[in-house]
């Protein structure tokens, strides 16, 4: 590591500035907004960053909750990326116990409050560095809307938003701190739409068409083909409409679709097949069809040499400190759930398939409820099976990534749990962990510029002469909703 890791600057410059972050990431979290329609959240962050002296790039593709923040000039271009939308149905007081605050509401149940805020606080600390120490180069913030099943990540890259990084860094809450290796699949998402004849049920049903029956013969259909795909490779349907009464012939049903795979052309592979069993189950039934394409992340591969890079320095920083209140804050969270804090670690060790040298790190800490001790990197022996839009960028630029330890360790994803610690101090602390990682990390790169270049390397070997392809069907938009 260069000279620049020895400079207290940018983390004194974060702890002085703290407070600002925390409340911002506690008014997103405070008011929580699902895919396409985070207004607030993405003007609070606008307004800050412009007075920060970024320029700032609204609705890129089209998209009225997103926005490009700029600061700086030439290469090397470093893009922080951030997230700001919320799940549904997740409402949750700061409270160890379940509580809605508003029932039915939203809530932050994958922690984008706080991933979006430590990447502005991050960026601005790049910046603030930068120009003290006048540093060339290029730092963008990149608000990112609906990651959640959306996609707005996948729009940006689609129209070459992306093409000029040289490289990026994204972070994500979790319940450790750790660079990510993470891969995930490549996942596409469609309503099968189907219209048939209505007639009454019991008097005339050879009168009738029925839609649901062409429903259900297309999820046989896709059962079956379960037995015929690559291992890893996931059907999941859902039936969204299945007529109105029973003693009516249904004139309209629909299902909605999920396929994840490991090779987006292998994914494209099984969703043709999906296809083909529809059309079958509308010939069998005297129905017809409509496929509403709905999305489509690429699958995700974290740079290596980045996730390197991000360890050295969080090494440097030590761990984070919680305290006998909040350990016991989360340790009544973790009560909530199935299973002992050793039962969870021990989870995660036969399901990421760490080694076992790497797992004895991890099960020194199994009676936690919360793990503030940084970790090496654990997480790349598995493919996940969940996905992000952040696949799309990773297909573009050499991508770091990271977590740091914000919920507590027996919480499943996007679950009421971690919508409790991410509106207080649990939260905040990793949040607050993770902009320094990230903000050093992006010092060590400016200050030392071959990393970028081993970075891109390292990129070009993994593409071996790939070309970037959305998941996207040509000339597919991104909803538009009015605030």
């Amino acid at each position: 590591m260069t000279e620049i890791m020895k400079t207290t600057d940018l983390l004194d410059w974060l702890d002085e500035h703290s407070p600002r972050f925390t409340r911002m990431s506690d008014q997103i979290w405070e008011k929580p907004e699902i895919l396409w329609g985070e207004f607030f959240s993405s003007a609070l962050q606008m307004e800050y960053l412009e007075k920060e002296g970024f320029k700032i790039t609204k609705n890129p593709s089209g998209m009225n909750t997103a926005f490009i923040a700029e600061w700086g000039h030439g290469k090397p271009i470093l893009a922080f990326i951030g997230e700001y939308d919320a799940l549904p149905g997740l409402s949750q007081a700061a409270k160890p116990e379940r509580e809605s605050i508003t029932t039915g509401a939203p809530g932050h149940g994958c922690g984008h409050n706080m991933l979006g805020v430590a990447e502005v606080a991050a960026a601005v600390a790049t910046q603030k560095w930068m120009e003290k120490n006048k540093v060339a180069g290029t730092i963008r913030y990149y608000g990112c809307p609906a990651e959640e099943i959306g996609g707005g990540k996948v729009f940006m890259a689609r129209d070459g938003l992306f093409n000029d990084l040289d490289a990026a860094l994204s972070y994500h809450p979790g319940i450790y701190n750790m660079p990510s290796l993470m891969r995930t699949v490549a996942i596409v998402s469609s309503n099968f739409n189907f219209k048939g004849v209505s007639a009454h049920a019991g008097g005339a049903p050879h009168m009738g068409r029925s839609a649901l029956d062409a429903v259900e013969l297309m999820n046989v259909g896709a059962n079956f083909l379960r037995e015929h795909v690559l291992d890893g490779t996931r059907i999941q349907y859902v039936i969204t409409n299945g007529g109105q009464a029973a003693n009516i012939v249904p004139e309209t049903a629909s299902v909605n679709y999920i396929l994840r795979a490991e090779s987006p052309d292998y994914l494209m592979e099984v969703a043709e097949r999906l296809r083909n069993i529809a059309k079958g189950a509308a010939m069998m039934t005297d129905t017809t069809f409509e496929e509403v394409f709905e999305s489509g992340f690429a699958s995700m591969t974290s740079s290596r040499y980045l996730a390197s890079l991000m360890e050295t320095v969080m090494q440097s920083l030590g761990p984070i400190e919680f305290t006998k209140e909040e350990m016991a804050f989360a340790q009544k969270i973790n009560d909530s759930f199935p299973g002992s804090n050793a039962d969870y670690i021990e989870d995660k060790v036969v399901t990421l398939q760490i080694p076992e040298g790497q797992a004895e790190l991890l099960r020194r800490f199994k009676e936690m409820p919360l793990l503030g001790a940084n970790f090496p990197p654990m997480d790349g022996n598995i493919v996940f099976k969940g996905a992000t839009d952040v696949g799309d960028l990773s297909q573009v630029a050499p991508t770091g990534a990271l977590w740091t330890a914000c919920f507590p360790t027996c919480t499943p994803g996007h679950s009421w749990a971690n919508v409790a610690t991410g509106g207080m101090s649990i939260g905040h602390k990793g949040m607050m962990h993770a902009a320094k990682i990230l903000a050093l990390t992006a010092a060590e790169m400016f200050t030392d510029t071959t990393h970028f270049q081993k970075a891109r390397q390292e990129f070009e070997r993994s593409m071996a002469g790939k070309k970037y392809k959305p998941l996207i069907p040509e000339g597919f938009q991104p909803p538009h909703r009015e605030p």
